[in-house]
């Protein structure tokens, strides 16, 4: 079937209708989601950038729209507030380091531990995000701000996923069966941001990925029949 028309002749072929001298839609779809995907991250590292440096009252959307260069139509909709941005640039740096660091489906105690010691290490390795987690997880401590929720989900998952691969590692004879499988996942998330906040100050003063791999290897063992620590020893 053809047809007339100003744009381009519509023909029918195998069953779907197809218009010379167009581009099809569904390539022009991929071409502006290939844009807004890039649009996006473009976003998301500016506003690591602003949140490390400012903080996130100090910081504004107008200004990290500004810095990327979009002067039409606006940032998207997930960031039409700074504290939707502040939320969706923790929970991309989250998915990163989930992807990079941890072991989805850690197999044994001494492993879950070691993906801390790895993502302590990969912290290091960039400053800037680091600062930006340090900032606004200090400012959350006041009640109302819009970071608040998210750190306390964000703790009381890291410390429910080591606390049960403790129980199980206790379970199946790896560590004491008397362990306070909870009381030790909080004590090792806590050492962890406070190995983060002190390297913070002073990053050539202060190994955050060796004293923190130390802690941990010292805790590990502690807890075991066999004195067993993290794969490798505390180095």
């Amino acid at each position: 079937m053809v047809s007339g028309g100003t744009t381009g002749r519509r023909i029918r072929v195998c069953g779907m209708d197809r218009t010379e001298g167009r581009t099809p839609r569904r390539s022009a779809s991929r071409g502006s989601h290939a844009v807004g995907d890039e649009r996006r991250a473009r976003i998301l590292d500016t506003a690591v950038e602003h949140f490390a440096q400012w903080g996130c009252h100090a910081s504004s959307l107008a200004r990290t729209a500004k810095d990327v260069g979009i002067t039409q139509g606006g940032p998207p909709h997930s960031f039409r507030s700074k504290e939707g941005l502040l939320v969706s640039v923790l929970r991309h740096g989250d998915e990163q380091d989930e992807r990079r660091s941890f072991s989805p489906e850690p197999r044994s105690a001494g492993e879950a531990f070691a993906s801390l010691a790895g993502l302590a290490r990969y912290n290091a390795e960039r400053p800037g995000r680091t600062r930006m987690v340090n900032v606004p997880a200090a400012e959350a401590g006041g009640r109302g701000h819009p970071a608040r929720a998210y750190f306390l989900r964000r703790y009381a998952s890291v410390i429910d996923k080591i606390t049960a691969t403790l129980r199980a590692a206790a379970a199946a004879g790896e560590r004491r069966p008397d362990t306070d499988c909870a009381g030790v996942a909080a004590e090792a998330v806590a050492v962890m941001d406070g190995s983060r906040l002190r390297w913070a100050l002073a990053p050539a003063a202060f190994d955050m990925p060796g004293r923190l791999r130390t802690c941990l290897d010292r805790l590990l063992r502690t807890l075991s029949r066999g004195a067993a620590g993290l794969p490798g020893g505390a180095r």
